[in-house]
């Protein structure tokens, strides 16, 4: 966990507004991680495995929970400062405009910004290298507009 502390770290962000939100989601990714360790069968780089784990803790998590309430721009007048209360406002405004992207659109934007290949992608993701492209230039067009429109 030492090594790869960053990947729950990133997800954590991408998927949480508040510290104490992405704190319950860092842990429950954790204890998802140590639970499912037993499946690792090595066919894949470790940290693909983690980040598929937990890729998947995060969506399964929220779609359960009802404390997490998200906060877009939409819903706000200007930028959100609750949301991500605790990271500069550039990277602020970069989160918020990401959170209104889809589940999977954050996944592939955040694997993006951490500069995987569409092969690492298309394998944590469980979809073509192609497939990766094409959503890439789509969530880049979407982002632009985004920020655009803000």
């Amino acid at each position: 966990m030492d090594e790869h502390q960053g990947i729950v770290h990133h997800i954590s962000i991408m998927y949480a507004n508040s510290l104490e939100e992405r704190n319950d989601l860092s842990q429950e990714i954790i204890l998802q991680l140590w639970r499912s360790f037993s499946s690792f069968q090595n066919q894949s780089k470790l940290s693909t495995w983690l980040y598929r784990v937990a890729l998947n803790t995060a969506i399964t998590y929220l779609r359960k929970s009802k404390k997490f309430k998200w906060t877009t721009l939409d819903k706000a007048d200007g930028i959100a400062t609750e949301s991500h209360d605790d990271l500069d406002e550039d990277i602020r405004y970069l989160y918020q405009s990401i959170n209104k992207l889809s589940k999977v659109d954050r996944a592939i934007t955040m694997l993006y910004l951490e500069e995987h290949s569409y092969e690492e992608m298309a394998e944590i993701l469980g979809i073509t290298p192609v497939n990766v492209g094409v959503r890439v230039n789509r969530i880049k067009k979407k982002l632009k507009k985004i920020m655009n429109d803000n």
